[in-house]
């Protein structure tokens, strides 16, 4: 068995296209899982890495691996206008949209250096965001049987601030959450968010009424959380 290594290096990829995002993922991701195989076959016990990536990507709209291209509400050509790209990829969810002023989070955790149970990994996940927002004076919690973060759960005026869609194999996850934070929020009419009908999206500066929310500062309370919550030391 591995040596526990709660240290997680924190990478903060600034701007960056999905797709590049996505390789970058892929690569610490297999080498994690190389690592963990080879330390199985030669009985050896090299610690495995982790990893926080926080990124935000231009327009771009996703769709899981269980969800319904019907769930994008636009044509190549129309995406084409807006800028924005679209890609299929190995997430759990449905169809979710990335774009600026969103903090997006990618762990990739060893979950065997932590605990090695995938509901409790997204709990925490959630967690932190629901920590993290609560600072800014938010109630939000968890919507029964809906991953991410919600505000006015049990109204008529649910709404998602916080997207998550997680992959894990051999205990090692991959993709992770989306936090809208200075969001134009006009990008989610093209899609039925998650395949959700019915329930709106919003922002962090929508709900406080403000132009702009500090996305460095947002950072540093998620990191602090997430830190906190996974008992983890954080380097940069």
């Amino acid at each position: 068995m591995n040596n526990m290594n709660k240290t997680v290096q924190l990478r903060d990829l600034g701007s960056l296209d999905y797709k590049a995002a996505w390789e970058y993922q892929e690569e610490l991701f297999k080498s994690v899982v190389d690592l963990k195989i080879k330390n199985r076959r030669e009985e050896t016990a090299i610690p495995t890495p982790n990893y926080l990536l926080l990124v935000e990507h231009p327009h771009v709209y996703t769709l899981g691996k269980s969800g319904d291209l019907e769930n994008l509400l636009l044509s190549e050509k129309q995406l084409e206008a807006k800028g924005a790209t679209f890609y299929k990829i190995n997430r759990g969810g449905d169809i979710t949209y990335h774009g600026p002023g969103q903090i997006v989070g990618y762990p990739i955790l060893d979950l065997e250096n932590f605990f090695t149970d995938i509901h409790k990994y997204l709990r925490l996940l959630e967690e932190s965001i629901i920590l993290t927002l609560q600072e800014y004076g938010l109630e939000c919690g968890r919507s029964e049987g809906e991953t991410g973060v919600w505000l006015g759960v049990g109204t008529p005026f649910a709404r998602k601030i916080c997207a998550m869609g997680v992959r894990a194999s051999r205990w090692v996850t991959m993709h992770g959450f989306a936090l809208n934070v200075n969001v134009d929020l006009g990008y989610f009419d093209n899609i039925i968010p998650c395949g959700i009908r019915g329930k709106a999206v919003t922002s962090l500066n929508v709900e406080l009424n403000v132009d702009n929310v500090d996305e460095q500062e947002v950072k540093n309370k998620i990191v602090k959380h997430f830190s906190n919550l996974f008992e983890c030391e954080m380097h940069k």
